[in-house]
């Protein structure tokens, strides 16, 4: 199973490593007739990744058998019948990951001392994950969503479940009856719990957050903490022990309003830099501004991908700018939009994507600047 795409997911595989640190990617396809190529190709890819460790004279034989042992496993662990629109392998001594992304990448066999993490960053910006929590008082359920489905989250102590079976005979006669489960002190440390556990989980992976159960859950959950303040509400009871497609039925038109008002005020930060004169658009502004860490807030249309090469601009000018380029020139950066995604998440800036043509004439990129 593939781990899940989270901050701290990114954060370890962008570590150093001793080298050499291998990064194999390559387009797939999710249709016949073109992913009938993909095996092929796979295994093509990597004999040659294996011919370049043997080529590479910093590589010792140990290290080499260490690496080619870890390519096999995980050769064997890819499952092209479920294809997305991209495979990348990360292999070192010890370790390796497969990831499938739901974006293209350029065929290429990187060996550094880091992973080349670039296409992992841009797919976790563009598939705007979100959490949702689902609360009952007998379990409290969170689900990792994003633009296509969501799926139950097993992190940070959740599911948290208890028995409704309440043992305390004596209160039982006290009050003549079974304690309602939302009036239940039991019940308030139990929300009291999941409301500690969320926060956690949010310190580590912050997201968008949709809180969903029945009323009176929600206002218990709302006096037993505060992780879930701001959250958007979802008063809809059961969704604690339904399944995820029931829970993304569920949120689904709720994500769609919160995207399509996030969109507008993405649009109207825009319009403010344009005013202020603090806008880039156009990838060669936008590459200018990121290397200088100036980018406060990225724009880019969803789709949007650019081949390049650098060139500087004049013998004055020693600044390199950006022309456009022809994909599989010797010079050229076939991933430049991605490229910038990275340097702008390095430096701290927001990251968002719209649906295609709605900066179009900003170029399908745009940014506005902290300077």
């Amino acid at each position: 199973m593939q781990p899940e795409l989270t901050s701290s997911a990114l954060a370890d595989l962008r570590r150093p490593r001793p080298y050499p640190a291998l990064s194999l990617l390559m387009p797939t396809h999710r249709r016949e007739p073109e992913s009938m190529q993909d095996p092929v190709r796979l295994r093509n890819l990597v004999a040659r990744a294996k011919k370049q460790l043997e080529e590479d004279p910093a590589v010792t034989r140990q290290w080499r058998m260490q690496l080619g042992k870890e390519l096999d496993a995980a050769l064997a662990e890819v499952n092209l019948v479920y294809s997305e629109d991209g495979l990348v392998i990360f292999a070192a001594p010890g370790e390796h990951q497969v990831w499938k992304l739901p974006r293209p990448v350029p065929e290429r066999i990187v060996l550094s001392d880091t992973f080349l993490t670039r296409n992992l960053v841009a797919a976790q910006a563009i598939e705007r994950p979100f959490w949702v929590l689902a609360v009952a008082a007998d379990r409290v359920a969170l689900f990792s969503g994003d633009t296509e489905r969501v799926v139950e989250a097993r992190t940070g102590g959740f599911p948290l479940t208890r028995s409704l079976e309440f043992q305390d005979i004596e209160r039982m006669e006290r009050v003549g009856n079974v304690p309602e489960p939302y009036n239940d002190d039991d019940t308030r440390l139990f929300l009291r719990q999941a409301d500690t556990a969320l926060d956690s989980v949010l310190a580590a992976d912050p997201r968008p957050l949709f809180v969903t159960g029945d009323p009176a859950a929600l206002s218990l959950l709302d006096d037993a903490g505060s992780a879930s303040k701001g959250a958007t509400r979802i008063p809809r009871g059961a969704m604690a022990h339904s399944s995820p497609n029931a829970v993304w039925q569920a949120v689904r038109p709720f994500v769609a309003a919160e995207e399509e008002k996030e969109r507008a005020a993405v649009l109207q930060e825009l319009g403010r830099a344009r005013d202020k004169r603090t806008l880039a658009a156009g990838v060669d502004e936008v590459w200018q501004s990121a290397k200088l860490g100036s980018v406060r807030l990225l724009v880019v249309e969803d789709n949007f991908r650019v081949t390049v090469r650098a060139e500087s601009a004049a013998v004055t000018e020693p600044s390199e700018h950006l022309a456009p380029a022809e994909s599989g020139d010797l010079d050229a950066i076939e991933d430049m939009v991605d490229d910038i995604i990275e340097r702008c998440l390095d430096t701290g800036a927001e990251v968002r994507f719209v649906p295609d043509g709605t900066i179009e004439g900003m170029d399908h990129i745009a940014a506005a600047l902290r300077f």
